[in-house]
């Protein structure tokens, strides 16, 4: 059986006595919201931090405010994954997040997890998310405790991936984060939160707080969320994909593209993106921007599924996206109508 390693429990009431106990516990403390991936992880011991502050007694990280008459939806980053995708404003508005955080595991598990938890997950590997035991046997990883990433020996750098669901969606979609931290708060584009690295896989700092996310109006745009993986649910994602166009008198104007469990990042591919501005989604123009983002997504051996395999199905599955948002657009349906 695995157990946790002893540690101090701190409940703070406000964003202020939070960032103060956080202070005080110095490099022994951690944030901790929903726990789904934090405990796991001190479990195996990838992390033992001796005191954990927990956000989810703050009132003002639960709220969802915002979206209505055209105007931009702001979410809490302690809004809990079920909270989000049952939420009326976000299923209407913003469907693609919602059904991401839907995919989430179970519902167990999205009952207890947060938006902001799911957005700060921890990258994964075949060779890091295991028991203490099985990684001192190989001597451990790059990633914790040893010298050499095993999913790429001669690499200098940590290979492991992500797996959020709502990551892709987010930075697809434009979102801006909201970090407050002891002495300043400030506001990142989604994609700015994120670093292609393995083991520095975030830009925000340690004792600052992700508080909330901001979504732009739902104005003249559609997105979509696409997630592949072995079984129906539980699973991580080894590949998600999400899309987003802007529409303007039937033709795309503006369009993002973004691969999840391809890179340590959520990976935007703009070449595939600009394929498809200035068409009608057009199946030619379909085809060139699946076969765009085919090409740089590089998958490898840090997730389920073989390498060759799981590049084809970036094609497939940015074919499929694509399509249903041209059917969509077709029906004369949009998100608001999801």
């Amino acid at each position: 059986m695995l157990r946790l390693p002893p540690f101090t429990y701190l409940q703070p009431k406000s964003l202020r006595q939070a960032l103060r106990m956080k202070a005080d516990a110095g490099p022994d403390g951690a944030y901790i919201a929903g726990g789904t991936d934090l405990l796991p992880n001190m479990k195996r011991r990838h992390q033992e931090p001796k005191v954990l502050v927990s956000l989810s007694g703050i009132r003002a990280l639960g709220r969802i405010t915002g979206g209505t008459g055209g105007s931009a939806l702001s979410v809490g980053a302690g809004v809990t994954l079920t909270a989000l995708h049952t939420h009326r404003r976000t299923r209407k508005r913003y469907g693609a997040l919602a059904r991401a955080a839907e995919l989430v595991s179970s519902p167990l598990l999205r009952n207890m997890g947060t938006f902001g938890g799911n957005l700060c997950l921890d990258t994964r590997c075949n060779y890091y998310n295991q028991t203490y035991e099985w990684r001192k046997a190989i001597d451990f990883c790059m990633k914790k405790d040893g010298v050499i990433c095993w999913v790429a020996p001669s690499s200098p750098r940590c290979w492991a991936v992500s797996s959020s669901d709502t990551a892709p969606v987010a930075v697809a979609l434009g979102a801006e984060f909201v970090l407050v931290g002891p002495e300043t708060e400030r506001v990142l584009p989604a994609a700015e939160f994120f670093n292609d690295d393995g083991i520095r896989y975030l830009t925000k700092h340690p004792d600052e707080i992700l508080t909330e996310v901001r979504l732009p109006p739902a104005n003249g745009w559609d997105a979509t969320y696409w997630k592949l993986r072995r079984r129906g649910t539980i699973d991580f994602p080894v590949l998600g994909v999400a899309v987003w166009v802007r529409w303007d008198n039937g033709l795309v104007a503006d369009a993002r593209i973004a691969l999840g469990g391809v890179a340590s990042y959520p990976k935007l591919v703009p070449e595939a993106a600009a394929v498809v501005v200035g068409t009608e989604l057009e199946d030619d123009a379909i085809r060139e921007a699946a076969a765009a983002a085919y090409r740089p997504a590089k998958p490898m051996d840090n997730t389920d599924f073989g390498l060759a395999w799981r590049k084809e199905m970036v094609r497939n599955y940015v074919t499929g996206a694509l399509e249903e948002l041209k059917a969509r657009r077709g029906s004369g349906t949009t998100k608001r109508d999801v």
